[in-house]
């Protein structure tokens, strides 16, 4: 299974002790899934969230923020196309058939692939390359930082 989390503390805002936040990625189910939850360790301050509750048929997007913790822990992770002669049509097909996409965003999402790579969390160019992968499109993960 591929995941990544972080950890940050801060301030808890109810009582001044230190307040955990751990925060993470992980593909389930064939999806993007998050989960993040703050505990204080002074007082009963908690809260959980995540693209499981309430339970939804469709996840909900990553929250930028956790994004952008995930990133600045881990760093980016980049797809490129392994061939650089892969069908563009298969390639925008396979986008928008399992990532809900328009045609349009599928198309432009294609073209950035095709010249310059995607780039994202780990989990999501992971999860991208699973479904690129089994249409027969030949691509590459390189994290640019490694655990």
């Amino acid at each position: 299974m591929i995941s990544q989390s972080v950890s940050v503390t801060g301030r808890c805002g109810a009582c001044g002790g230190v307040l955990t936040r751990n925060a993470g990625q992980r593909i389930d189910r064939d999806e993007v899934r998050w989960d993040a939850e703050t505990t204080c360790g002074s007082c009963p301050a908690t809260t959980r969230a995540g693209s499981h509750e309430p339970p939804t048929p469709t996840p909900t997007p990553t929250p930028e923020e956790i994004r952008r913790l995930l990133l600045q822990e881990h760093g980016p992770a980049h797809l490129t196309l392994t061939d650089g002669t892969a069908n563009l049509i298969s390639v925008t097909r396979a986008l928008s058939r399992a990532h809900g996409l328009s045609l349009g965003e599928a198309r432009a999402l294609s073209a950035e692939l095709r010249t310059t790579g995607l780039t994202g969390t780990l989990v999501e160019m992971e999860h991208l390359a699973t479904t690129l992968r089994a249409r027969d499109v030949s691509v590459t993960v390189t994290p640019t930082r490694t655990a």
